[in-house]
């Protein structure tokens, strides 16, 4: 690696970066770690696997920064179709791990082909917004084609189905608004998640209703503020009824295209069932490790709840409720912090 190479990096973000890697380790260690247990064993524990990725990872960052640019440019377009290529085989060759065939596994080796899609999907729309003479503001195809590149892996991995993974893919939208796209595209998006969440906590009736109100009160206004005829009166109208329609639809997609699972965290996340044996029990068992740990938490490989085995999946997708119990609401707020700095310096750089 060049001396211009180091100088350019952003070590700010790095520190940020390592910081959280290192306590998520950590926090991954102490919800797997057992005391006194054969060497054998110990390897096949998570936080050991974890451990030897992110040695890799470090190798295959220091790699990735030798590569020059050009290179990237160059191969960018193939590395994003051989990503693709990789989610379509997920049906034929890939391995079902908690209801998503979503794995290629080899041997004790498993790999999540989406992770990698993510970073192609990068590439593919970097290079098409900076190497091509585009135009998405004003040109219609421009536009068309960049949401083909970030929606073609997305719909792959939502059948699989990994609707979580998927829905990553929306944030690509982020980096279009510095080539000129319109904020219609992220309001209306904005607006059929609010009007689906409200139609499930409020029925179709009560949320029709309501967005109707709305739109009175605005037209109301615009009536006085212009103290003329509403020009865009068919226009609201027209907006209204595509409202309307979105909400009658919620009861369909609900029902027949979620599944059991997604409805299920739809109905703990709004509060429309309680059930903490049943559905609900992952959730209340990490309320209750993280509320444990009060304000500076129980200290490392000391929380109970973790240890216990009463929060399932802890070591993962539930790994937040060792960081809450262990460390307390000054080391959870901490991580919650680093984040959010380092996801701010991002934005910054961009």
């Amino acid at each position: 690696m060049s001396r211009s190479s180091l100088f350019t990096l952003d070590w700010f973000s790095v520190f940020l970066f390592i910081a959280l890697v290192f306590m998520g380790w950590i926090s991954i260690y102490s919800a797997s770690h057992e005391e006194f247990e054969h060497l054998q064993k110990a390897m096949s524990k998570p936080h050991i696997k974890q451990g030897i990725w992110i040695g890799l990872s470090f190798v295959l960052i220091i790699v990735i920064l030798l590569v020059q640019v050009r290179v990237y440019v160059r191969f960018a377009s193939i590395i994003y179709g051989i990503s693709v290529l990789s989610l379509i085989g997920l049906f034929l060759f890939g391995k079902t791990i908690s209801g998503a065939t979503s794995w290629y596994v080899f041997g004790p080796v498993s790999i999540q082909p989406s992770e990698f899609a993510k970073a192609a999907t990068s590439l593919a729309v970097a290079r098409f917004l900076s190497t091509l003479q585009i135009n998405i503001k004003q040109n219609l195809s421009d536009l068309l084609k960049i949401i083909g590149i970030i929606a073609l892996p997305a719909l792959i991995i939502i059948p699989q189905p990994d609707p979580g993974s998927g829905l990553v893919y929306a944030a690509f939208i982020f980096p279009l608004f510095r080539e000129g796209l319109n904020p219609i595209y992220p309001i209306i998006g904005l607006s059929s998640v609010t009007i689906f969440i409200l139609t499930l906590l409020l029925g179709p009736k009560l949320t029709c209703m309501l967005i109707g109100l709305l739109f009175l009160i605005v037209i109301i206004r615009k009536l006085f503020k212009e103290k003329s005829k509403f020009k865009q009166f068919p226009q609201a109208i027209g907006i209204y009824i595509l409202v309307v329609l979105s909400s009658l639809s919620v009861d369909y997609i609900f029902h027949n295209i979620f599944q059991q699972r997604h409805r299920d965290r739809f109905n703990i996340l709004l509060g429309l069932k309680n059930d903490n044996i049943g559905i609900g029990y992952n959730t209340n068992q990490s309320k209750i490790a993280i509320g444990s740990g009060e304000w500076f938490g129980k200290g490392w490989l000391k929380g109970t709840q973790t240890k216990g085995g009463f929060v399932p999946e802890q070591h993962t997708d539930y790994i937040f409720s060792n960081v809450g119990e262990e460390w307390g609401f000054i080391g959870a707020t901490t991580v919650i912090i680093l984040f959010t700095m380092l996801l701010f310096r991002i934005q910054v750089l961009a």
